[in-house]
């Protein structure tokens, strides 16, 4: 049994996304080195993650839910790092990822990377486009879904073997240098398949409709509410839209997270400018069938 890495993430009966996370991490670094907080004790997602670390916590609805989250993950962070070289934290549909071009899986990578450090691995939305992926999702993500799109917001600190502080949504950590290898990327899956998200929406909708606070008025990513939603056909009728790059050379995009690093305010936390940028690309076939 390995005991150099481990995964922890929070879920709340989103099991599409738990499957692709239990598939990617469970395999890679063993389900015993997986950690789970269960919100809410949902039964699917205990029966589902069985061999992994499940914590059960309440589930009842709070304005500063996402604070609140933070809170508890910045705690396990420390903890699991007095046992573990490395721990990978993130949103459960956020899966970090060694470009197989490699030939080292994550487990491998990461052994062989110095401690007490923040790694920072690329952003990438993997976005379903209806026009041309008629595939339904059975088992692996990529293959069926083969398009990405660029995603700054989600570059994130999020392999951690040093003690640091991590913002609330995982963006920054207190960690004043940059680590950004370059076979390493995050892929977020939030618009990998249609119809999952429409199904995700429904569900974080009626968690902000149950707790009756708008989004000023609550410490939650403005995406679960209603009012900031938009028409979810168009959404990913627009991923078309963007335009195609040749290739998949991502060095100019990791140097510019490098070229404005700076302090973020008087904060102590870190950062570096996430625009938004109109771009996609069509994955090499290597990493069809990662996760």
């Amino acid at each position: 049994m390995q005991s150099k890495v481990a995964a922890l993430t929070m879920v709340r009966d989103d099991l599409f996304f738990l499957r692709a996370w239990l598939h990617h991490y469970g395999e890679v670094l063993g389900r015993e080195n997986c950690y789970i907080v269960n919100h809410g004790r949902g039964a699917a997602v205990a029966e589902l993650a069985a061999g992994c670390n499940i914590i059960g916590i309440p589930g009842d609805p709070h304005r500063n839910f996402d604070m609140k989250r933070w809170r508890l993950l910045n705690n396990l962070v420390e903890g699991l790092r007095c046992y573990y070289d490395h721990v990978v934290v993130g949103d459960v549909d956020e899966l970090v990822v060694v470009d197989p071009a490699l030939g080292q899986n994550l487990l491998e990578f990461l052994s062989k990377q110095p401690l007490r450090q923040v790694l920072t691995p690329l952003g990438l939305e993997v976005v379903h486009r209806i026009d041309k992926e008629p595939e339904a999702i059975t088992d692996r993500i990529l293959g069926p879904r083969r398009h990405v799109r660029l995603a700054p917001h989600y570059s994130k600190p999020c392999v951690v073997s040093a003690g640091t502080k991590i913002a609330r949504g995982g963006h920054f950590t207190k960690i004043d240098k940059l680590v950004t290898p370059e076979a390493l990327y995050l892929f977020h899956l939030k618009f990998c398949d249609f119809p999952e998200y429409v199904a995700a929406m429904n569900r974080r909708n009626a968690v902000t409709e149950e707790i009756g606070a708008g989004v000023k008025q609550t410490a939650i990513g403005r995406h679960w509410f209603a009012e900031a939603r938009g028409e979810d056909r168009a959404t990913f009728e627009a991923f078309a839209d963007l335009p195609m790059q040749e290739g998949f050379d991502m060095a100019p995009y990791r140097q510019a997270m490098h070229d404005s690093w700076k302090p973020r305010g008087t904060t102590g936390f870190w950062e570096f400018d996430r625009p938004d940028i109109a771009a996609q690309f069509e994955l090499p076939e290597r990493f069809f069938g990662v996760f």
